[in-house]
């Protein structure tokens, strides 16, 4: 691996490990994280050290378990709360794979925003790894509405991650605010900052509860949207120190809020974190009204059902019909032994040192279909192979000396699955892409062909490469 700050079509851990510490908002122990590099597709994994198994919890929404002022998840007994600010973090500053050793069952609240996890993350930096970070598309609006809480979200098809939110607490003091940003890069700056708050009243029955044990007035904001009595503060002198009688409504000891519409935006680092769970990279501008914790974790849930279903799609390489191949048939001839009838690649129209993408046109006049199922065309699943292994040998075979050619021979072909017939009027899209390095002349390949978005065929195919001997040898 290499030192990288920014490159987002590879997978990213930390440069080194790094520890974070601090006092949980609801528990009110001192918890300590130590953050640590993890392997290519590990995701965020949670590990509770202080437990007998010292158990690990991957940070995906099926692991969630509780919602309730926080996202809590867990797995067999060992829950982990208030992961949401750190995963906000983590998401918007790319790191992908991590693990979390944690000696508590909540992550410290800190200063109440993600500025603190964003400034550790900055100072640790991070490594780019081998794997590629794969984004996906939505395939449609992806909705969710909770008609009680009056909740509505959409994720829209969007080349980007970009989001607005809407908050509406019929509160005279917070009114209805808006928060937006137009990309993920500006987290750092615009949304990081941004505490979590809760309202005035809210504030005895939540200490009463065992909730916001640690909670101060250096971790949030609280709002006054009611006129407080003397009462009210002698009840909570048990709980929280120096507190300002407040004389009308307004913020807790006349707080000044890092934005105008602070809130609002804290509701926009809560979806990003919680929507961090969908544990898969994807593209979309994301509207929600009203989000909170239990709303979004179901929404999160949604997305990620989509996604799963539709994951295979943002494999299928794009056919533009008026783009020029890379290479067309005469090319191709000039590269591959095969001569009519037996040549089953009409153009090349991708290319790169992994794999090669392909094209052929299958037509009622396929010399094959006159023997094969005669009043019901189906082309022969051995020539769909036979047309990947052509594919791959474009990509193959050495195309630095032309007046060498090669020919390929099958060596093995394994786990081939024919997934849906291929009839006259059909593109087959065939893709081959490298498993190994090519080692004296042996190519493995896994080679996939899509028919109308689907996929035909699957295979593992080895060939080996032999150069053909000239004429006059």
């Amino acid at each position: 691996m290499q030192s990288e700050n920014n490159c987002p079509g590879f997978q990213h851990t930390l440069a080194h490990e790094v520890s974070i510490n601090g006092i949980g908002i609801h528990s009110g122990q001192l918890v300590q994280l130590l953050l640590k590099p993890a392997g290519p597709n590990t995701g965020v994994v949670f590990q509770r050290v202080d437990l007998p198994d010292k158990p690990l919890i991957k940070a995906d929404v099926d692991n969630v378990v509780e919602t309730t002022r926080s996202t809590t998840i867990g797995v067999g007994a060992a829950r982990i709360s208030t992961i949401e600010h750190l995963m906000a973090a983590l998401y918007a500053n790319e790191i992908d794979n991590v693990l979390i050793e944690i000696d508590g069952a909540e992550v410290p609240i800190l200063d109440g925003s993600a500025a603190p996890f964003v400034e550790v993350l900055l100072k640790t930096g991070k490594q780019q790894q081998s794997s590629k970070k794969v984004y996906y598309t939505l395939q449609h609006n992806i909705v969710f509405v909770d008609d009680d809480k009056k909740v509505e979200m959409v994720a829209m098809p969007y080349d980007g991650y970009r989001i607005n939110t809407l908050i509406d607490f019929n509160s005279e003091v917070l009114g209805t605010q808006h928060a937006s940003v137009k990309g993920i890069e500006d987290f750092n700056e615009q949304i990081a900052s941004c505490r979590t708050f809760c309202f005035f009243h809210e504030l005895e029955y939540l200490f009463d509860n065992n909730l916001i044990k640690g909670g101060n007035k250096n971790n949030a904001v609280v709002v006054i949207d009611k006129v407080v009595s003397k009462e009210q503060i002698e009840k909570l002198s048990k709980y929280v120190d120096d507190i300002d009688i407040p004389t009308g409504i307004g913020y807790l000891n006349n707080e000044i809020l890092r934005f105008d519409n602070e809130p609002a935006r804290h509701k926009l680092l809560d979806v990003i974190g919680d929507l961090a769970l969908v544990g898969i990279p994807f593209k979309a501008h994301i509207i929600a009204n009203k989000p909170g914790h239990a709303t979004n974790v179901a929404f999160a849930k949604k997305i990620k059902e989509h996604l799963k279903k539709n994951k295979f799609k943002a494999d299928i390489p794009v056919y533009d019909v008026e783009q020029p191949p890379l290479y067309d048939v005469h090319a191709i001839e000039k590269i591959l032994p095969h001569r009519f009838p037996f040549l089953m690649v009409d153009k090349i129209i991708e290319m790169t040192p992994q794999y090669v993408v392909g094209i052929k046109n299958v037509t009622y006049n396929e010399p094959f279909f006159q023997g094969h199922f005669p009043g019901n065309c189906v082309m022969p699943g051995v020539l769909m192979v036979e047309a990947l292994a052509q594919c791959g040998g474009i990509l193959a075979i050495p195309k630095d000396n032309p007046d060498e050619l090669y020919d390929t021979y099958f060596i093995k072909i394994d786990n081939c699955k024919f997934k849906q017939k291929v009839v006259p009027g059909d593109t087959l899209i065939l893709k081959m892409e490298l498993m190994n390095p090519v080692r004296r002349g042996i190519c493995e390949m896994k080679g996939t062909i899509f028919v109308n978005n689907k996929i035909a065929v699957e295979a593992e195919l080895v060939a080996q490469i032999v150069k053909r001997p000239k004429k006059n040898d």
